[in-house]
């Protein structure tokens, strides 16, 4: 059953073409990720198909029924997490989600959500008192207790330790094992590559490759990565990245690189890998994730 389907999405600003006729679609029980650098679209797109900001072109179906803008019916079966929320602060976190409860007609018991978000011993903690990753799993814990049947996460787990990162993963598994479907904007690669069932990479507004993780990876004609540290400045062919000391290469001949390096700079810390997502993202956009 399709959920969601965009052809020719557009939205200009001006000479700056933010979302510049990208399409896609997403089947029920599948996990979409939205990948690309700072600036690509990403957070715009999930705007106009969240109903927050107008397109200037293109078509949006929901559920299967044309529409420009999401009305009340359909509103009702999405939970959004927005890239920043904002709750009353001086709401208890129980509060908070009793309130976001009764604005839906159905949803999931609160203390059901309480439970599967890890929220227990914070019920009577008042919003302004939360830390960042406290307040960051209520925002999740919001957009999934009216039970929507699409759920927007725009980079969820930002600001959450990597042991509150991977539960939000084991929570978005869980929900979509329930047939969830689940729209992901992500700064994480790791995440990306273990959720999404299909990804799409955007680029200055234009999606620049699309498919599974592994049929991207399959299809990069990516080889061996090699990684090392260097405190000399190199110039490697097949470099696709390069933070202070450290080299990710791209090369068909792995041992001959590394037999080179060794004889002829000092490097360390010399891993060869099989490449992944971000190798790919890397290869495609010449660019970090975060800018």
């Amino acid at each position: 059953m399709e959920i969601l389907r965009v052809e020719n999405l557009k939205k200009y600003y001006g000479p700056v073409k933010a979302v510049d006729g990208i399409s896609f679609s997403l089947e029920k029980g599948m996990v979409f990720s939205l990948l690309g650098p700072n600036g690509a679209g990403k957070t715009t797109t999930v705007e106009i198909l969240e109903g927050l900001r107008k397109k200037d072109e293109g078509t949006i179906y929901y559920f299967g029924v044309r529409m420009d803008f999401p009305n009340r019916e359909v509103k009702r079966k999405m939970g959004i997490c927005l890239q920043k929320s904002a709750f009353f602060e001086n709401l208890t976190v129980l509060e908070t989600l009793k309130l976001y409860r009764t604005l839906y007609g159905n949803g999931m018991d609160v203390e059901e959500v309480v439970k599967l978000f890890e929220l227990e011993g914070l019920e009577k903690r008042r919003v302004k008192t939360l830390s960042g990753g406290q307040f960051q799993r209520l925002a999740v814990a919001v957009a999934f207790v009216n039970d929507p049947e699409i759920v927007f996460l725009d980079e969820p787990t930002t600001g959450l330790d990597p042991q509150a990162r991977r539960h939000i993963w084991e929570i978005v598994e869980t929900f979509k094992r329930r047939g969830k479907t689940i729209f992901l904007t992500t700064h994480y690669m790791e995440e990306a590559e273990r959720l999404s069932d299909h990804v799409c990479i955007m680029d200055h507004g234009r999606i620049i490759a699309e498919g599974s993780p592994r049929a991207l990876v399959e299809s990069s004609g990516l080889k061996s990565i090699v990684e090392f540290d260097c405190e000399n400045e190199l110039h490697v062919e097949g470099t696709l990245e390069k933070k202070d000391n450290h080299y990710v290469v791209e090369t068909n001949e792995p041992e001959t690189l590394i037999k080179d390096l060794l004889r002829n700079w000092n490097v360390s810390n010399i891993v060869i890998r099989k490449p992944n997502l971000e190798d790919v993202f890397l290869k495609l956009t010449g660019r970090e994730l975060r800018e």
